[in-house]
């Protein structure tokens, strides 16, 4: 699709904006510098921002020989995002400030056969009206409400195209969530959100090419390629968890033999534990968490079992990383989400041995294996970090034609920004490399 010049001009105020929250205090010149827009074009978007009160003026800092250049930071409280992450067993939501600090949790429990869209809209309501309640906010201060649901999405309609682990099929999610939530809403994936967030604030910060591996009940690999987050042409980029491992190995949710995701999920790992050791008292077949805890804590105490677990569950998510490796070659690859969270450095030390035994040498090489440093929900926050893209979107939709649909209906989530690496400031006008933000 053609990118109209209000487009460009959103994904330019979400640039600056982005590096405001990143570095503040900064002045117009340091912006200029990180962004590559030109100084006139980033004085008038601070400009703006200023008036829509998401950043304020802190002050001046002296230049070299010249007048004390003005700082500006991101104004914490000059407005609210949620971040909501649907997973296969829990909702968890979060609510931030603009400089993305959480100030309200919330968690809805999924109990098996809790998979009806109604059912899950009802537990996504019920969180985000808690923390609303829990955070003291007006309801006119939230800017919007990202959510990602497990799965195949089509973010420009709102519809959860495809989630195997729930049989869904084309469920129109943003429309019913937008019958109990009066804000706006934005839908995408966790493979997304986790890179998003990485990419902001985590391991993936200033590099042009990473790999989010999102390991939880569903596995699989948000993509940012040449500084850009990677959706594919249909959205559904980074199925990496249903990839082929084993041939004619386990059946795997998907319909298919042999995925990923069958041997490094979480009900992967616990079918590793269920044949290594059928009556292990690590094992709790109805909860999955409770599993990978007491994983976690065996591993800790050095228990024979768990670590065999441990080492067999690295070595076919090493032998999927380094197919990763050798076709991306990417600089850094982030282990996120609550299963790599909770098994931690054990599993981190066996994935590198295991790569290092299948990837090439040269890509390998250049290539980091790391944990995800983000304290917090990656996928919150980078369901967050959607809903803030969408709000400058709609700021473009209101300072220039009118509007046709309610913000708090509104189907159609923004196109992503990608977050930049240093460059030298552009000459006159936009950037220098023509870059216009994602479709």
């Amino acid at each position: 699709m053609k990118r109209t010049s209000r487009d460009i001009r959103t994904a330019n105020r979400y640039e600056v904006l982005r590096q405001i929250i990143a570095e503040s205090p900064t002045s117009r010149q340091e912006l200029a510098a990180a962004t590559g827009l030109s100084l006139a074009t980033v004085a008038t978007l601070v400009g703006e921002l200023l008036d829509l009160r998401m950043i304020t003026e802190v002050g001046f800092e002296d230049s070299a020989g010249g007048r004390p250049r003005g700082l500006v930071a991101v104004n914490a409280s000059g407005g609210a995002l949620i971040g909501v992450d649907v997973a296969e067993t829990y909702v968890h939501v979060e609510l931030f400030d603009l400089a993305l600090n959480v100030l309200a949790r919330a968690d809805e429990d999924m109990r098996p056969g809790e998979s009806r869209p109604e059912q899950v809209v009802g537990h996504v309501a019920a969180a985000v009206g808690s923390v609303v309640a829990q955070a003291g906010v007006e309801a006119a201060r939230v800017l919007g409400v990202g959510v990602s649901v497990p799965g195949q999405v089509d973010r420009d309609t709102g519809v959860a195209e495809y989630a195997p682990n729930w049989n869904w099929h084309d469920v129109p999610l943003l429309g019913l969530l937008a019958e109990h939530i009066a804000h706006p809403l934005y839908l995408d994936n966790p493979l997304r959100a986790c890179a998003v967030a990485e990419l902001w604030f985590g391991a993936a910060r200033g590099r042009g090419d990473a790999v989010v591996v999102n390991l939880g009940t569903g596995v699989g690999a948000g993509l940012a390629l040449g500084g850009e987050l990677h959706r594919g042409v249909s959205n559904s980029a980074g199925e990496w968890g249903h990839t082929t491992l084993v041939l004619d190995g386990r059946l795997c949710r998907c319909g298919n033999h042999g995925c990923v995701e069958a041997y490094v999920g979480a009900p992967g790992i616990m079918q590793n534990l269920r044949e290594l050791s059928p009556g292990s008292p690590l094992l709790h077949p109805e909860d999955q968490t409770a599993t990978i805890d007491a994983l976690a804590g065996a591993v800790a105490a050095n228990d024979p079992v768990a670590l065999k677990v441990v080492r067999d569950t690295a070595r076919y998510l090493g032998a999927g990383i380094s197919d990763l490796i050798n076709l991306l070659n990417p600089e850094v690859v982030v282990l996120s989400s609550w299963v790599a969270s909770r098994l931690g450095e054990p599993l981190l030390d066996e994935v590198r041995a295991a790569v290092s035994r299948h990837a090439l040498r040269r890509p390998l090489a250049a290539t980091e294996i790391v944990l995800s440093p983000i304290p917090t929900d990656p996928v919150s926050l980078g369901a967050a970090t959607f809903a803030l893209e969408g709000a400058l979107q709609a700021v473009g939709h209101r300072t220039g034609t009118k509007r046709t649909t309610s913000p708090a209906r509104s189907r159609t989530a923004p196109p992503a920004v990608r977050v930049p690496l240093p460059r030298a400031p552009a000459g006159a006008g936009d950037r220098a490399d023509g870059y216009q933000g994602l479709s």
